[in-house]
């Protein structure tokens, strides 16, 4: 990814060059604007070097939720954002140049989220009591839980956030996710496992 972060400014400073030279010959103002339009639109590449905690997070639920298969779903799986999650607002809009693999729904209650018939459940500061609750309302539907608030993964959410300082990962409980009734690529499993240890 580095590569393509350096091949990108190489390239940016080799037109920036170029249209420098020309400027001395041609239209300044046709100049100008290309040399904007070429920086706001090169601007994503180099957002993404050093993502903040918030859009950890997004990248982690974006990959937790592309790599889960529902069976019997046909296209993007639904998924219930609690708004008193910390991250509900990044979660619920796409990035400028990724979309989202899923269709956010924000819920305040359990009443909310049963009526939106969701694929998938982002807890946030929701006890585990609730979310067992709330998960056996919904039974037999297949359903992703994820928590954010529960970096021992004792609760019955399948994957569970953890931060520390800048570091965001992600723990999973199996036995949690052989329950849910959806299935998941092994290699997020791997993931999560690296995550752990290093």
């Amino acid at each position: 990814m580095l590569l393509c972060h350096e091949w990108a400014l190489d390239l940016l400073m080799v037109m920036i060059r170029r249209l420098m030279a020309g400027i001395q010959y041609r239209n300044y103002a046709r100049q100008i604007v290309l040399l904007i339009l070429l920086t706001y639109s090169l601007t994503p590449l180099f957002a993404q070097r050093d993502l903040e905690p918030s859009g950890k997070v997004r990248a982690i639920v974006s990959g937790i939720v592309s790599y889960t298969t529902w069976p019997a779903l046909a296209g993007l799986p639904r998924l219930c954002i609690f708004s008193s999650a910390r991250y509900a607002g990044i979660l619920n809009t796409a990035g400028e140049s990724t979309p989202l693999p899923y269709i956010p729904v924000m819920v305040s209650d359990d009443r909310e989220a049963l009526n939106a018939q969701c694929n998938g459940l982002y807890f946030g500061t929701e006890s585990p009591a609730f979310q067992h609750q709330l998960m056996k309302n919904y039974q037999p539907h297949a359903l992703l839980l994820i928590a954010e608030q529960d970096p021992e993964c004792l609760s019955d959410s399948a994957f569970c956030l953890y931060q520390c300082q800048d570091r965001v990962g992600f723990t999973v409980n199996l036995d949690a996710l052989s329950r849910s009734g959806i299935r998941v690529n092994p290699d997020v499993l791997m993931l999560a496992r690296n995550n752990k240890d290093g």
